[in-house]
């Protein structure tokens, strides 16, 4: 066993050393190492984290640099890395961040959040984990070395604070290093030691999930856009209702807030808003709802559902409509940059017609509370707006648990408008720092920058939250998704720099977030810097893991409806190796109806994560969703939150031709694999963009083992590694087989865009000699998610969840089967495979005891 002398770090002729691995060379004089304390009096996580952060400081120290001058900005290079396999993280866009598997310095990307470190020298499993930090108004962020060339292999560490009145020159906490032999756990104790450190944020551990973690939902962005409004938020619901997959939750997406441009009056709503980017100079002018739900009446939907009167394709009317012209503007911009004398008045002509034509249904959208107000009973004197519109809801759907709202950071996506509200609030001016240059165009940012952001002072910051918050938790709103998290470090120049004017605004919206919403009513989005984690999470326990689920490339290449999914695939897994540590990772929504749902659908059965739909009206594969969603609308949720096996880190599972991308997850009585395809494209650095890599999306093969699970990342589930069999169930094929740790491995192949989940059980033994493992009812995709509990070893006892075919292993075919005391048939077969038919128990949330008579 490798002790923590072992692995001590050392610094010394230009070499950063652990165990006899050299980690970078060529370090430079400035460049600092100091061992890792801390003040236990002065840190107020609990004393197991204390204990557990002292007991792993000797494997971690702090690294950092001085400064010859103080600077608001010090990029300082650390050595050289070379013939070393890597894996980080790195902002591709402001507010998203990739993986990426390299083994030299000029591999790195720009605004690396960490990197993990193959050492094999420290024994099997070993590694080191490199995590900038925050230091006092100075956050740090990772990079290649610039202009030196190729084969310098350089790496960088930057400071920056985002203003120049703010400047420092002494960073020798700016990073922190820590070496183990288990990737997991070393990454675990790093953010530990983070945690007891900066005393900033809470670890996932220390904060209680949200309801909706373990409940399905929809969100209604896809179906409705910017369009959104009462009457298509009823009839979503009521279709996953009238379907048998009730929404426990739903997600009102932007499009309901009240905001305007600056060009249109003070306190009228903007018009003619559809597409995403429409919205994006937009400001909020009131803390309320728009015009849309204001108008609603207590009482509307229920004297007038939505089948009397509503058409339900005219939302995707509209969209498609909104989506041509969007089409006709890219044209004439195309053909305006080719120069010449070239007549765009055809795409004139073109553009008047088609608004014409939007502004049509647009206005036969608006009439349907019209036609709603005239066949019901008018005004009643009841509530109005949101607070009628929610109430009505519940009564309706009682088992719609939580009603979340869109947000973002500063109000809305343009922030507040001046004068509008009675808060402290000025246009201020986007300024992009330096270290995002290198990362991928972005609509949301040019808009950003084009129309600035309308800033809540920050001493003010509280009040805007509480203001919006306080409204919409008495209207009946338990939650808020908020969205542009890292918007403030565009707007930080003249507010003492990102991590002082971050800690202003995330104080607020912590507080707001506990005193309206529980502590727990939040998913936060496009948020994945390392500032964020470290200043913004002390109440934030759920928040996005991936990009946003695109159902086709917005570039227009026709291969991405399949391989933009398993990049988010890809986004979502890696990310969960850090977001986790803080939150549980959401794999946000996908469409159930998409050529690719079922892969998206595995993945998410597996992930750990809430999972969550944005079908449009009538858009729906309920035979898919039955397969991840109980019909109560509750899930088979895993343990853990899914991550990459450790024969996927240090590789590319996206476009290396080779590479499966497979997942583990952890259930109560066994452990999951999820392997899936996805390559065909990825990160190209050149052209500073996710692209498709054509002759990456084909078929590959890989092998499945049970030591692939990592059992011993919980307490209650270590024991399974011990076991000296396992049933392994194969989703797709039906098949069933025995395994042991000794056994070779299982080898599968997978099409482009194609996956298999293995359900790995241990296998017990029973009194008479014979053999038992519970796999669970195969009906669902993480069918091992469906076992409550197992008891007996002479007769045995199995709780289970859901309806269909429950699979266990049975070495001997029992005497009888018992299902909640009825004698019921079942089938044995010569392999062992036994099978035996459970119905819902509604009064039984959905659990039957069977009994296997031996």
């Amino acid at each position: 066993m490798t002790t923590s002398s072992q692995l001590a770090f050392s610094l010394h002729d230009g070499s950063l050393d652990v165990g006899g691995a050299v980690l970078l060379s060529g370090v430079p004089s400035n460049v600092t190492l100091s061992s890792f304390e801390f003040d236990k009096s002065c840190c107020d996580a609990p004393p197991h984290l204390l204990d557990q952060a002292t007991a792993a400081a000797g494997r971690g120290a702090f690294l950092g640099f001085t400064a010859p001058d103080a600077t608001d900005r010090a990029p300082c290079r650390l050595g050289q890395l070379l013939n070393r396999k890597f894996l980080s993280v790195f902002r591709f866009k402001t507010w998203w961040s990739t993986m990426r598997a390299g083994e030299r310095g000029r591999d790195v990307q720009p605004e690396t959040q960490w990197l993990l470190l193959d050492a094999p020298e420290l024994g099997p499993g070993g590694c080191v984990f490199v995590l900038p930090l925050v230091q006092g108004s100075f956050r740090s962020a990772i990079f290649p070395t610039y202009g030196a060339g190729d084969e310098d292999d350089g790496v960088v560490l930057c400071a920056e604070s985002g203003s120049p009145a703010v400047t420092g020159s002494d960073f020798r906490r700016i990073a922190y290093v820590h070496a183990g032999t288990d990737p997991y756990v070393v990454m675990r104790e790093a953010y530990l030691a983070a945690r007891v450190h900066l005393g900033t944020f809470k670890l996932i551990e220390e904060k209680a999930l949200p309801p909706i973690a373990e409940r399905f939902g929809w969100c209604t962005w896809d179906a409705f856009y910017l369009t959104v409004d009462p009457v298509g938020v009823w009839q979503g619901v009521s279709e996953f209702a009238d379907a048998g997959v009730p929404a426990r939750f739903i997600v009102i997406d932007d499009g309901w807030q009240s905001v305007n441009r600056d060009d249109d009056p003070v306190h009228a709503d903007a018009r003619g808003l559809v597409l995403g980017g429409d919205q994006m100079t937009a400001r909020l002018h009131r803390f309320d709802e728009c015009e849309r739900f204001r108008r609603y009446r207590e009482g509307d939907l229920l004297r007038s559902p939505p089948e009397v009167f509503y058409d339900k394709t005219l939302p995707k009317t509209i969209v498609r409509k909104a989506c041509e012209i969007e089409g006709i503007v890219k044209a004439k911009k195309k053909a305006g940059l080719q120069g010449g004398a070239i007549d765009l008045s055809g795409f004139d002509a073109k553009l008047q017609l088609l608004q014409g034509e939007l502004e049509q249904l647009l206005a036969k959208s608006a009439h349907a509370l019209d036609n709603l107000r005239e066949a019901g009973s008018g005004d009643n004197g009841g509530d109005v707006g949101l607070k009628a519109f929610l109430k009505d809801m519940r009564q309706k759907f009682p088992g719609l648990d939580d009603v979340y709202v869109w947000q973002a950071l500063c109000g809305a996506w343009g922030g507040v408008r001046p004068g509008a509200t009675s808060l402290d609030t000025v246009i201020e001016p986007a300024r992009l720092s330096p270290g995002l240059a290198g990362t991928m165009e972005d609509l949301a940012v040019d808009r950003i920058v084009e129309g600035g952001i309308g800033l809540v002072q920050p001493h003010h910051a509280g009040k805007l939250y509480d203001a919006m918050h306080s409204y919409l938790a008495g209207a009946g709103i338990t939650g808020v998704k908020v969205d542009v998290f890292n918007t403030l470090e565009y707007l930080c120049a003249d507010h003492g720099g990102r991590v002082e004017l971050a800690k202003a605004y995330y104080a607020g919206l912590s507080d707001s977030i506990a005193a309206n919403f529980s502590g727990t009513g939040i998913i936060a989005s496009m948020q994945q810097c390392n500032d964020f984690f470290f200043l913004g999470t002390r109440q934030v326990s759920m928040a996005r893991a991936g990009d946003d689920f695109w159902f086709d490339d917005p570039n227009g290449d026709p291969m991405g409806v399949y391989w933009l999914q398993g990049v988010h695939m890809v986004n979502c897994s890696y990310n969960s190796l850090w977001m986790g540590q803080f939150v549980r990772p959401d794999w946000d929504m996908f469409q159930s109806d998409h050529v690719c749902a079922a892969f998206h659908a595995a993945s998410r059965a597996v992930s750990g994560s809430p999972i969550y739909v944005s079908d449009s009206l009538g858009g729906h594969d309920f035979a898919l969703l039955k397969t991840l969603v109980f019909p109560d609308g509750t899930l088979p949720l895993c343990l853990h939150y899914a991550l990459p096996t450790r024969d996927c880190l240090f590789k590319n599972p996206l476009f290396d031709e080779e590479t499966v991308l497979k997942m583990w997850n952890l259930n109560k009585f066994g452990g999951v694999i999820g392997a899936f395809n996805c390559q065909g494209a990825g990160w190209d650095p050149a052209e500073r963009r996710i692209r498709g890599y054509a002759h990456c999306y084909k078929a590959i093969s890989g092998t499945v083992q049970p030591s692939d699970v990592e059992w011993g990342q919980r307490e209650d589930t270590a024991a399974m590694a011990n076991a000296a069999e396992y049933a392994v169930y194969k989703h797709h094929s039906g098949e069933l087989d025995l395994m042991t740790r000794e056994s070779d491995p299982i080898d599968f192949a997978l099409q482009a865009s194609s996956y298999e989940i293995f359900t790995f059980a241990p296998v017990m033994l029973l009194a008479g000699g014979g053999k038992f493992s519970p796999v669970g009812v195969v009906d669902m995709l993480n069918c091992g998610g469906t076992i409550v509990d197992v008891e007996g070893h002479g007769d045995v006892r199995v709780r289970v969840k859901g309806a269909g075919k429950l699979v266990v292993y049975s070495s001997v075919r029992p005497v009888k089967s018992l299902v909640d005391g009825c004698e019921v048939e079942f089938e044995w077969g010569s392999g062992g495979k036994l099978e035996v038919s459970v119905a819902w128990k509604q009064d039984k949330e959905g659990v039957s005891d069977v009994v296997f008579c031996y």
